[in-house]
């Protein structure tokens, strides 16, 4: 299988208010809108992508409809204090406080208003316990 795009869609009642939650915070552009979905790309890279979806609309399996649960983005950033202060200074909920795992991340979680949960992170080398689980050329360095 090849594959040649994927993004995630997250379902919810709330398409526009979560485009533009996306789009004030987190650099975003609208693609394609419509009332039942919404497909945004991130303005300084168009290989990021994410969608906005009703979670009844018709296309959706029966089985399958609903809202989004048990969802956790990841963002890696360049500057993740910098994001940090910006997003908690705009209001955002700060879920875990920022602070630098042993597993090798200097991160912080917020949530878009589905209750998706957000984690914006800044890869950073790991303890040795870590590294060790690490292969060579996955191992995050000093940026």
């Amino acid at each position: 299988m090849k594959v040649t795009s994927y993004y995630p869609v997250i379902m919810t009642e709330r398409v526009e208010e979560t485009a533009a939650f996306y789009k004030m915070h987190f650099g975003f552009q609208e693609n394609f809108a419509s009332d039942w979905y919404v497909h945004l790309q991130h303005g300084q890279d168009g290989a990021i992508n994410l969608a906005i979806l009703d979670g009844q609309h018709e296309t959706i399996p029966e089985q399958g409809r609903g809202r989004v649960a048990g969802l956790l983005l990841n963002f890696e950033v360049d500057d993740v204090d910098a994001v940090y202060d910006r997003l908690r200074q705009a209001g955002l909920p700060i879920l875990l406080a920022i602070r630098d795992e042993a597993f090798g991340q200097r991160h912080f979680i917020t949530a878009d208003p589905n209750g998706v949960l957000i984690d914006i992170i800044k890869p950073i080398p790991p303890s040795a316990e870590f590294a060790a689980l690490y292969v060579d050329d996955a191992l995050p360095k000093e940026q």
